[in-house]
Formats: C-alpha cells, structure tokens, sequence
C-alpha cells in the first residue's frame, strides 16, 4: 500500500488554501520558521493568483511585478501571508533570480512561483 497523500486530495486542500488572497514578500536569505527573518529591502507584499492545483502542486497564473524595488539586492526567497502588511505566514520558498538594481523591476513571472504539497502517495 502506498504511504502518504492521495493526489488527489492534495490538489483540492491547494486549491482551498490558495483560494484566499495570498501575499508574496520577498526575501535576501531563508525566511526561517516564522517567514520574519531576511526580509529585503523591498517590503511591499504582491498578492498572487494561483491557477488550479495540478499532480499536487499549484502555480502562479499571474506575473508578480515591484516597480522601483527600494535597494539592490539580490532575492533568494519567498514567504507566503494573507495579507498586505501582517497577517499570518503560510510558507516560503527559493527563488532563483539575478540580482536587481534600485529603481529597477523585479518580477516573478506567471507559473514560476510554485506550492507542492509533500509526502504523496505514489
């Protein structure tokens, strides 16, 4: 018998939790266990739209853009919250970027940030 999540279970738990409005904030090093630490310079959150939740991952459907991003700084990480400002944090990630210079744009293009839920049964 095979251990874990059913596929299908786990795409509709993502796409409960990502129906809500989800905000992105950028990060220089690994947001650790709180999503507080390594916050960059650039602190305006996006908030993401998620396209429906696929062999247990969901995607973004939309670009992710920060105009004029406040230093240069080179993004490493992502956290995931429910709101603009506060809220409570739901997860992170790596990113994978060039760095980015002040006054420039920063963007995450649309299905180039992903959640995966974990432990699926195969």
């Amino acid at each position: 018998m095979a251990e874990g999540w059913a596929v299908a279970r786990a795409n509709a738990t993502l796409d409960a939790e990502l129906a809500a409005s989800r905000w992105i904030q950028l990060h220089v090093g690994a947001p650790g266990a709180a999503g507080t630490s390594n916050i960059a310079q650039e602190t305006t959150r996006k908030q993401a739209t998620w396209g429906a939740a696929n062999a247990a991952a969901a995607t973004t459907s939309a670009d992710l853009t920060w105009t004029n991003v406040a230093a240069d700084e080179q993004y490493t990480h992502w956290s995931r919250w429910t709101a603009s400002t506060a809220g409570t944090f739901y997860g992170s990630g790596v990113l994978s970027a060039d760095p980015v210079a002040a006054g420039n744009n920063f963007t995450i293009g649309a299905g180039n940030l992903t959640v995966t839920a974990q432990n699926i049964a195969s």
